[in-house]
C-alpha cells in the first residue's frame, strides 16, 4: 500500500514524535504526585533514562509506546510503507530495551514497565486501577513487572501483584 502522504510530510510528522514527556508518560506522572510519590525523571546516570526514577522504593518505570516497543496488542501494526525498515528499527528498539532492563536489574532496581495501551485504557475508563496497581507495586511488588491493557481490571491486580520476574 501506498503511503497517504508524501515523503516530506511523513518526515516532518514523524519528527515532530516526542519521546519524552509524551501524554501518556504525564498522565502517569501526574497521577503518582497527586498520590504522594516523588520521583526524578529522565535520570541519565541510569540504564536507559527510564521515564520515571523512585530512589526511595528502589523502582524505576518505563512508558512504552505500544508501537515504538512492539507490543502484541491492538495498537502495533507493522507499517506496510518499508516493513523491512521498522522491523529492523523497532527490533533494535527490543533489543536495547532488554539490555537496559536487565543493567538496571543486576544493579538492585526493581523495573515497571507500563505500556500505552494500559494508559490508553486508564484514560478512557476514567479508571485508577492503573496507577492503584502501580502504588501497590512500587510498595509491595517484586522487582520486575510490565502492565498493559489487559492487566488493569480489578480481578487481574491481586495475579499480577504475586508474579515472578521473567527471565531477562
Amino acid at each position: 500500500m501506498v503511503d497517504v502522504v508524501d515523503a516530506v510530510t511523513r518526515s516532518r510528522m514523524m519528527s515532530g514524535i516526542k519521546s519524552k514527556n509524551t501524554k501518556p508518560e504525564v498522565s502517569i506522572r501526574k497521577a503518582l504526585h497527586e498520590r504522594g510519590f516523588r520521583y526524578r525523571i529522565h535520570d541519565s546516570n541510569l540504564p536507559g533514562k527510564p521515564d520515571l526514577v523512585l530512589p526511595k522504593y528502589n523502582a524505576v518505570i518505563f512508558i512504552h509506546g505500544c508501537f515504538w516497543h512492539r507490543h502484541t496488542c491492538r495498537y502495533f501494526r507493522l507499517p506496510q510503507t518499508r516493513p523491512d525498515f521498522w522491523l529492523d528499527k523497532i527490533e533494535k528498539n527490543q533489543a536495547r530495551d532488554q539490555m537496559q532492563e536487565s543493567a538496571l536489574l543486576s544493579h538492585g532496581w526493581r523495573v515497571l514497565i507500563v505500556w500505552e495501551c494500559a494508559v490508553r485504557s486508564m484514560n478512557r475508563e476514567k479508571s485508577f486501577v492503573l496507577i492503584d496497581l502501580i502504588a501497590e507495586w512500587l510498595i509491595n511488588g517484586n522487582e520486575y513487572l510490565q502492565i498493559d491493557e489487559s492487566s488493569c481490571s480489578p480481578t487481574v491486580l491481586a495475579t499480577i501483584l504475586k508474579a515472578s520476574p521473567p527471565n531477562i
